[in-house]
């Protein structure tokens, strides 16, 4: 029976790990080792997204999370290596872009174990952004780099990754929006907890280290969310809020600040917002999924056919002005219909070349 050892530690691989592992419990004749690092510890961050996405509870929780990059890494590095020791996986199967992703695969490949990467072949080109560095490294550690868009293909092909490793599977976060959907627009109570009325908010979610460490960086998306004449529903990641309470930062009247929700209810106001406004990779394909227009508030995307098919665009967030200006504009905006992220089954196709037909 082959050993599959999963890796997740934040938020999106849950969403994501939650298709796959569903799909290998379907398929049965494999046994998956699922390790949550810890990188997202608390209820609203983890435990929430395990009771509703269906993922069964980690046997490992290596509790490491808040730390610097170095520190983080390293001993998710360590504690990793200890658990691949112990347990001898056939493969290591990592998500996304995060200091997990890049501790997993490299105690992986340093024990000569295989590395399957999901969401591989992602780039913004930013050699600054933290998850950039990790994208690029995991990539060319790994055995098997399953691409969900034809733009990672081809990103992958250019750095000189053998065709023989790549496999265009679609996007499994496409599967979840699927699977889930629909639970979440009949069972979420959250517009009614916050009082929102569909179609009538902006729906916004900050938390990278551009965005939130630089006091007047995050002084000018509060003063553009402030400008841009809606409600605006923030679901407020701990390090923003704890970087506004450092800094001062003053919010905007038209601001409506809640805790971080779980997956069901982000669909539900992803579903019913009239914009996002975000700088989540994550939640720029959700915004897509549910048909909702998207402003990213970064300097560039890894999603880029977003961007081309005019659902998304970019807006560096320097200008108050300029973000207030683009989320008036973007309001009612509709982009092109089309396939980028597959068929909503992606998860299969995964499993599929991990244990080969079934």
């Amino acid at each position: 029976m082959k050993k599959i050892a999963t890796v997740v530690g934040a938020r999106p691989q849950f969403v994501k790990a939650a298709v796959v592992s569903r799909e290998l419990r379907r398929r049965g004749g494999v046994t998956e080792i699922l390790v949550h690092t810890g990188q997202h510890y608390d209820d609203a961050m983890s435990e929430v997204f395990f009771r509703e996405l269906e993922l069964e509870k980690p046997q490992y929780n290596l509790g490491i999370g808040s730390l610097g990059h170095g520190a983080m890494t390293g001993r998710q590095l360590e504690a990793l290596e200890r658990v691949f020791v112990d347990e001898c996986p056939d493969i290591v199967l990592v998500y996304g872009d995060t200091n997990s992703t890049l501790a997993g695969a490299l105690a992986a490949v340093k024990l000569h174990i295989p590395v399957a990467h999901v969401e591989a072949g992602l780039r913004s080109f930013n050699r600054r952004m933290p998850e950039e560095i990790n994208r690029v490294v995991v990539d060319h550690v790994s055995t098997t780099l399953f691409a969900p868009t034809e733009a990672a293909v081809t990103n992958l092909r250019r750095e000189g990754i053998s065709d023989s490793a790549i496999h265009r599977t679609g996007d499994v976060m496409y599967d979840v929006a699927r699977y889930f959907g629909q639970r979440a627009a009949t069972e979420s109570r959250i517009l009614k907890m916050v009082g929102a009325t569909p179609g009538q908010y902006v729906l916004a979610t900050i938390h990278r280290q551009e965005n939130v460490d630089d006091p007047s960086t995050l002084q000018s998306i509060m003063e553009g969310f402030g400008r841009c004449g809606m409600r605006v529903v923030l679901p407020m990641h701990p390090r923003t809020r704890k970087q506004i309470a450092e800094a001062g930062t003053a919010v905007p009247d038209n601001l409506t600040i809640i805790d971080p929700v779980g997956y069901i209810d982000m669909s539900r106001l992803e579903q019913c917002a009239a914009l996002i406004a975000t700088d989540s990779g994550g939640v720029q394909k959700e915004a897509y999924f549910a048909q909702v227009p998207c402003v990213t508030l970064r300097e560039e995307t890894e999603w880029v056919e977003l961007v081309e098919l005019g659902w998304n665009c970019v807006v560096p967030p320097r200008s108050a002005e300029a973000i207030a200006a683009a989320i008036r504009e973007r309001v009612g905006s509709r982009g092109v219909s089309a396939s980028p992220y597959g068929d909503g089954h992606a998860a299969g196709a995964v499993v599929g070349r991990l244990l080969g037909p079934g």
